[in-house]
């Protein structure tokens, strides 16, 4: 059995790509987009007649309404090609505007429904700020199920958690990527490996509180570097994996056993954490890599979105 096939058997895989013609090699559950996803694939040939057709069919509408096509455009091809959920994202530059968020949300459902899709095999991406974890919470309670995205610390999961979302992809890439660059010269790879590595033990602790209270929200680790990391993190409810460590986990017949247990989570002793307001804002603030992380990750999807409009002049 390669690995790929042995981590199906305790974890759901995700595709985290706009590539969508590279599914089927896979067979994933659920695929994930974002604007630099979408970015990078609408500049290749075989992507470039999804572009020109939406230009073609709504070149009238604004640039909110054109990109908004675009987005289900790919979500439905990729629904086409999986049995289960795409999460499509709202703009970063809405990140902080809580009614522009939900009105976003909604937009982007009312167009899926258009096009035939049950709203259920969506998840709308918001990025984890408490303005996005408060539209969060009040799409979940229409029936809009979300993924909460550019989630990077414990209190972002915690207020997610509270909130009652669907589902949260924190990143564990990213977070890895902060603290080699901190450590620099004196960083030891072989030392913040697998279990030790610092992405994957801030996942491995969101798991295990959620499961210890009973927090329905699904965990989904997002943002791999290497296959380590998602062997480590093998049991985790979903992990989403771009098509390059697919390929990596498929070709692989190395031994691969379940990392995290909820069983096991469920008989830890850890206390119960919640945030109001001011304690999610300076339990962030005091946690500099999830701050500067987060602050980053808005800035480079709002970068992507500019440039995306750009090529639908």
């Amino acid at each position: 059995m390669n690995q790929l096939d042995a981590l199906k058997q305790f974890t759901t895989v995700v595709a985290d790509t706009g590539d969508f013609k590279q599914l089927a090699a896979y067979a994933p559950q659920d695929a994930t987009t974002n604007p630099s996803l979408i970015l990078k694939a609408v500049q290749k040939p075989e992507y470039a007649p999804l572009l020109a057709q939406a230009i073609a069919r709504h070149g009238s509408a604004d640039k909110v309404a054109l990109m908004n096509r675009l987005l289900v455009r790919f979500g439905c091809e990729i629904l086409s090609l999986i049995p289960g959920r795409v999460s499509t994202e709202v703009d970063a530059r809405l990140s902080f505007d809580t009614a522009a968020t939900l009105a976003r949300a909604r937009e982007l459902i009312a167009l899926y429904r258009a096009e035939g899709v049950d709203s259920g095999r969506v998840l709308i991406k918001v990025a984890a700020t408490w303005e996005g974890i408060r539209a969060a919470e009040q799409l979940e309670r229409e029936g809009i199920h979300t993924n909460l995205t550019l989630l990077f610390s414990f209190a972002q999961a915690v207020a997610c958690g509270q909130a009652g979302v669907q589902l949260i992809s924190p990143f564990v890439g990213r977070i890895y990527d902060w603290y080699k660059k901190q450590a620099g010269a004196q960083w030891d790879e072989a030392a913040n490996a697998g279990a030790n590595d610092p992405g994957v033990r801030s996942v491995r602790r969101i798991f295990e509180h959620y499961k210890r209270h009973g927090i329905r929200t699904e965990v989904m680790g997002a943002s791999f570097r290497n296959v380590g990391q998602i062997v480590a993190l093998a049991g985790c409810d979903l992990l989403t994996i771009s098509p390059e460590l697919l390929a990596q986990l498929a070709a692989s017949e190395a031994p691969l056993a379940r990392a995290l247990d909820a069983d096991a989570a469920r008989a830890l002793d850890l206390p119960a954490v919640a945030y109001d307001e001011a304690g999610f804002r300076f339990a962030l603030n005091e946690d500099a890599m999830a701050t500067e992380k987060l602050a980053e990750g808005i800035r480079a999807f709002v970068a992507d979105a500019i440039k995306l409009e750009a090529l639908m002049v």
